[in-house]
């Protein structure tokens, strides 16, 4: 079974999800949770911009950390910063770094001509990572 789990969550309302399913999965393994928020930059022309603020960044997690806590689950959680073509590999590098057999992330619809372009957070990990990805269900309370 699963001893560490990284679960990725962006302030996107679908990370509720992916945090009850991990909540859930510690509990029945037993297992250490880390919880994971990259704050995203983009790249223009010469200039990186930021896309999240370090407060709102600080509030996904503190509460993605909090609500895991509750469940009695032993968590901690991290910031980390990427561009946005980074993101994947942010998530991919710090799951290596915790020894997180398990990746928990919660997938985006994205049309196909969009995923041709862009490929999905959830799609790079997976070939990025040697530990099992898990996608999260969208709950349809998450709007």
């Amino acid at each position: 079974m699963f001893q560490r789990i990284l679960v990725a969550v962006d302030p996107s309302p679908a990370r509720h999800s992916a945090v009850r399913l991990t909540g859930e999965l510690a509990r029945l393994a037993g297992a250490e949770v880390r919880v994971l928020h990259v704050i995203a930059s983009a790249a223009a022309l010469a200039t990186v911009v930021p896309l999240e603020d370090d407060a709102e960044a600080k509030a996904v997690l503190d509460e993605a950390v909090a609500t895991l806590h509750e469940q009695g689950v032993k968590v901690d959680g991290a910031l980390a910063n990427g561009l946005t073509t980074q993101i994947a590999s942010t998530i991919a590098e710090a799951a290596e770094e915790f020894g997180a057999d398990l990746i928990v992330l919660s997938p985006h619809q994205r049309g196909s001509v969009e995923a041709l372009f862009n490929p999905r957070v959830s799609d790079a990990v997976a070939h990025a990572s040697s530990a099992a990805i898990l996608l999260a269900p969208k709950d349809p309370s998450d709007v």
